[in-house]
């Protein structure tokens, strides 16, 4: 096997490698790269592609296939069969707002880890869009888990050899407090939201711990109010372009039954009776496969207009800290205090184990118990 270097100008060089002959043509194939730098640069170079020629890792590519070029064909293809349309909408988010603008210009065989530590350590530093300031490790670790997973799937479609990114080490996110309320405060939230007209759908995310998307897709035969309790079976998401989705939760144990405190189920009744009502006035009957919390004529609610409407409101209220997610953190902690176990309150939250709630919620001590009907306190 043989490898050539020349000088085609002041910094430049051009590496030329006899790569073997293709039988079909009967003619000998070689391969060709400019190296911006000194020649130790382009002789190291010479050496490592020997070195993959001679281990059988070496993989011919359109020379001018970008990183950013390779990505959309990622999104594409990969992405678009294998993962959930809410899921690319975020991967698409990130990689053009963040990725590609720092990485896209850059030769996909010539991606180096040197290239990835710069930009995580551009991204925690000076990375935010319009703001002044960095993003968070919780954020750049997710930049770097899309980009490696794009280039583990390069290498299993023969673009590259390597994954750069398993050549550095990704940001490691700190703890952090989970914002929640006391039950001090618990009373001042609900006096708050009482004057909504989602404010059965704000109660029960407090009293379940359900996960705005799950009530979201909650179905009247999903809901058994003489057993008092939700069957949780799928979630709802909204995409930028206003497509809604109902999608299988991730894990079985996401899939799941939640018991209903005995006051929630009394208002839940009452809300079925208020919407057949509803529906005989225009004219159709209520069915089980209508969504319980929905508009006048059935359709789901938004979910960024359920969560921009509270966010006003425990403005106003004086919690402005709070969001909608953190009535879930809420119930959580608030069944901890009250003696719950964590492996009885990690089930009803859905997690995918008890590890979750002990990492997430790393506050929380000791082994109490108390009362399944803990919320019906509230």
């Amino acid at each position: 096997m043989k490898g050539y270097i020349r000088q085609r100008s002041k910094g430049k060089w051009e590496i030329t490698i006899d790569i073997g002959r293709d039988p079909s043509i009967n003619k000998r194939l070689r391969h060709f790269e400019t190296i911006v730098g000194g020649k130790k640069d382009a002789q190291h170079r010479l050496a490592e592609l020997l070195l993959n020629i001679e281990k059988g890792t070496f993989i011919k590519q359109p020379k001018q296939l970008t990183v950013a070029a390779w990505l959309r064909q990622w999104l594409d293809s990969y992405v678009a069969s294998n993962l959930s349309p809410k899921t690319k909408q975020s991967y698409e988010q990130e990689l053009r707002c963040y990725i590609i603008p720092d990485l896209g210009g850059t030769r996909l065989t010539e991606l180096r880890p040197h290239h990835i530590q710069n930009y995580i350590s551009k991204a925690l530093s000076e990375g935010r869009r319009h703001r002044i300031g960095g993003l968070s490790s919780r954020t750049v670790q997710y930049h770097y888990r899309i980009l490696s997973k794009s280039l583990d799937d390069a290498i299993r479609m023969g673009l590259i050899a390597v994954n750069a990114c398993k050549g550095v080490s990704p940001p490691r996110p700190g703890r952090k407090d989970i914002p929640s309320i006391g039950l001090e405060d618990v009373t001042q939230l609900i006096s708050a939201i009482k004057g909504s007209s989602y404010y059965l759908f704000y109660h029960t995310l407090l009293l379940t711990g359900l996960r705005r998307s799950e009530l979201l897709a909650l179905k009247w035969k999903n809901l058994d109010i003489d057993l008092a309790c939700i069957y949780v079976a799928h979630s709802l998401h909204r995409l930028d372009d206003g497509t809604i989705i109902i999608k299988e939760p991730k894990t079985s144990r996401s899939r799941r039954p939640v018991d209903l405190p005995p006051s929630l189920a009394i208002l839940l009744r009452q809300h079925k009776v208020e919407r057949e009502e509803e529906h005989i006035i225009l004219g159709k009957a209520l069915t089980d496969d209508d969504f319980v919390f929905s508009h006048a004529d059935g359709t789901p609610l938004n979910p960024n207009t359920v969560s921009h409407t509270f966010s006003k409101i425990v403005a106003r209220a004086g919690l402005c800290h709070l969001r909608l997610h953190d009535l879930r953190h809420t119930y959580a902690t608030l069944q901890r205090k009250a003696g719950q176990p964590v492996e009885v309150i990690s089930r009803v939250l859905g997690h995918a184990s008890e590890m979750v709630a002990l990492t997430v919620y790393n506050h929380w001590e000791g082994d109490l118990r108390a009362p399944a009907d803990t919320m019906d306190l509230m």
